[in-house]
């Protein structure tokens, strides 16, 4: 490794961390794949052992030989930029979690087909642009049985600086793909669609026929306007989160947490 200090905002191989936007990051730098930043020790160990290859780090001088100590030894021979608390939070416009950044290449981007080919849940996030929301619904995925993501081309990259550090790492764990095809397209690989919508014809979550399904795909929408009209319509079942209060529905990333928890298939019967 070497351990380079700068004293400079404008120092050579550090705008990977401060100019470049996020749209940048994914299409103009590294054309073929991108790149993402992954953000505190924890967050970049988790990409790491899920085979996310390191390109640079950038590290608080005072971290080198504590919380990032690890990291660093185990990204190899690549830059660590390192330099004061204050330098390094004008640089990235932010006070580092846990001090340290890590660029690394993004992976190839997996297909429809693949992710879903042996899944038996999948949640599809319909115009959903919240990189908190994304980052929530992709821990959630993680950690209650959901076995893919499939995303409309108008959401939030999954790889967005803060939907990573929101997921916990969580967007490396579960298989995910953009979806450019219409949702009732899915039908073709197995899967009965459930719009989660509050509706006439809505039927409640825990009905027994929804457990009952061997691939189901939950179609989550947007906070302020839910799901369109047509992915409604086109849904085979219209499903609905029974609520206390005269509460109307919840934020997306807490109704997909609810969903997933009723819907994983190890619980179905």
């Amino acid at each position: 490794m070497a351990i380079i200090d700068i004293n400079s905002l404008t120092h050579p191989g550090v705008e990977v961390f401060s100019t470049l936007t996020e749209a940048q990051l994914r299409r103009r730098v590294e054309p073929e794949k991108g790149v993402f930043i992954a953000e505190s020790p924890k967050v970049i160990s988790v990409a790491l052992n899920a085979g996310y290859e390191p390109l640079a780090l950038l590290c608080e001088r005072r971290h080198i030989a504590g919380d990032a100590r690890d990291i660093i030894a185990r990204c190899g021979d690549i830059p660590v930029y390192t330099g004061e608390r204050q330098l390094l939070s004008r640089l990235t416009g932010y006070t580092l979690t846990r001090g340290v950044l890590c660029a690394m290449r993004r992976p190839r981007q997996e297909s429809v087909e693949d992710v879903c080919r042996d899944a038996r849940r999948i949640v599809v996030v319909d115009a959903v642009s919240d990189s908190t929301n994304i980052g929530a619904i992709f821990r959630s995925a993680a950690a209650l049985g959901i076995d893919g993501v499939l995303l409309t081309a108008d959401s939030c990259d999954p790889l967005n600086r803060r939907a990573v550090r929101v997921s916990m790492g969580s967007v490396f764990l579960v298989p995910w793909a953009w979806l450019d095809g219409p949702v009732e397209g899915l039908r073709d690989l197995g899967f009965r669609t459930v719009a989660m919508a509050l509706t006439d014809k809505s039927i409640p979550l825990d009905d027994p026929v929804l457990r009952q399904q061997p691939r189901l795909a939950v179609i989550m929408g947007t906070e302020g306007d839910g799901l369109p009209r047509e992915a409604i319509e086109k849904a085979d079942y219209v499903v609905r989160i029974p609520m206390s209060h005269h509460v109307d529905s919840l934020n997306v990333a807490a109704a997909a947490a609810v969903a997933f928890w009723e819907l994983a298939a190890g619980r179905a019967g």
